[in-house]
């Protein structure tokens, strides 16, 4: 039978297709017949999308719509790209580890090693005005072309260099602009959806985009990796190392908390009478209620008063931002209070290399990675 007899009368059978394709006697059920025109022009009537009719079957009970759970929570996450935005994914200034282009190349070796990340982001002044970032490959590539001694030279050596490199030929001393290693990186504004920076870093091989603001000024950092994630979920390497709890209970009864928990995480661990009340409207994080309560960024050792019958000390902080507190109830705290954080709760000093005056660096919670 031809295809065209295939496709009429009521011997119709679809055949070895990939998708059903609705016979003809079934078109009117879809919206496609005469009906379903005569309620699009008189009511205004859409038939549904591809789209929604896949996030009905992904909201169906586990099971019944024949993909696996992991299955469903990766297509729901790439459904959900299109709402993100910028804010949703970026590293936050405060965590960005980047270099001055000026720095030796021995001192970028070792924030590479500190740093754990295979980009940095490179600034001239300040990070505000950023020059591209350096791959720690062509770091590599640099170090190793000018350590390179020719075969024939190195087998007169009476003791030969091994695989023909002889390391002390690297100034480690050169700045990191004379190396000419500088590569292209991304800018994006914050609104900018998460799918379409994904196509843009596909179609540009570069990896690595920085979120600018109207002031021109740098917000955040996103890379490929933070993007991949919001589809499979966190990427762990053998680099990263296991995070500790956000909020951990003292046994005097305290909690230590990280300043950039989100509320909800505080009010899970601590309880519903830990209650922010409308602050939680305005601001995500705990840094973020405290700097909100105090009307500026507090010091470290200060007292802020916290939601109900809580009093939060600040352990650390710097002048941009609170990094680490303890959190008492009032009526057990004690009075004799050790006003300087343990060597345990200090936060981690910024990285060499690192913008003058900017935190480079998270504190004792590790940063995630900027790129794999």
């Amino acid at each position: 039978m031809s295809s065209n007899d295939s496709s009429s009368g009521d011997n119709y059978e679809p055949r070895n297709l990939p998708v059903p394709v609705p016979a003809p006697r079934d078109v009117a059920r879809d919206g496609t017949g005469w009906l379903g025109r005569a309620l699009r022009a008189v009511f205004g009537w859409k038939p549904g999308s591809i789209r929604a009719d896949l996030t009905d079957v992904l909201e169906a009970a586990p099971g019944e719509s024949g993909f696996s759970p992991e299955e469903s929570r990766m297509l729901k996450n790439i459904l959900g790209l299109r709402e993100r935005r910028m804010d949703d994914v970026m590293v936050p200034r405060a965590d960005i580890i980047a270099v001055q282009q000026d720095i030796a190349l021995g001192e970028l070796v070792k924030t590479f090693e500190n740093a754990a990340h295979s980009r940095l982001v490179v600034y001239n002044d300040t990070l505000d005005d950023p020059v591209g970032m350096v791959h720690i490959r062509d770091l590599i590539a640099f170090m190793t072309a000018r350590a390179t001694v020719p075969p024939e030279k190195n087998a007169k050596r009476k003791k030969p260099f091994p695989a023909n490199l002889d390391l002390k030929a690297v100034n480690l001393a050169m700045p990191l602009s004379s190396a000419q290693i500088v590569r292209e990186i991304l800018f994006v504004p914050p609104s900018m959806r998460v799918i379409d920076l994904l196509v843009r870093m596909q179609t540009t091989r570069i990896h690595l985009a920085l979120v600018i603001d109207e002031y021109g000024g740098t917000d955040g950092l996103v890379s490929i990796e933070d993007i991949v994630e919001q589809i499979v979920g966190e990427i762990s390497d053998e680099h990263d190392e296991d995070e500790t709890p956000s909020v951990v209970r003292q046994p005097d009864g305290s909690f230590v908390a990280d300043a950039r928990t989100h509320l909800d995480d505080v009010v899970a661990v601590i309880g519903v009478d830990f209650d922010v009340g409308e602050a939680g409207e305005e601001v995500d994080t705990l840094g973020g209620y405290l700097t909100t309560r105090a009307g500026r960024v507090p010091v470290r050792g200060e007292l802020v008063p916290g939601p109900g019958t809580y009093e939060i000390e600040v352990v650390d902080a710097d002048p941009r931002r609170v990094k680490r507190v303890r959190i008492y109830k009032i009526s057990e705290r004690p009075r004799e209070r050790k006003r300087e954080p343990d060597a345990a709760l200090a936060g981690a000093t910024p990285q060499s290399g690192s913008e003058p005056g900017k935190s480079t660096s998270t504190s004792a919670t590790p940063a995630k990675p900027t790129s794999s």
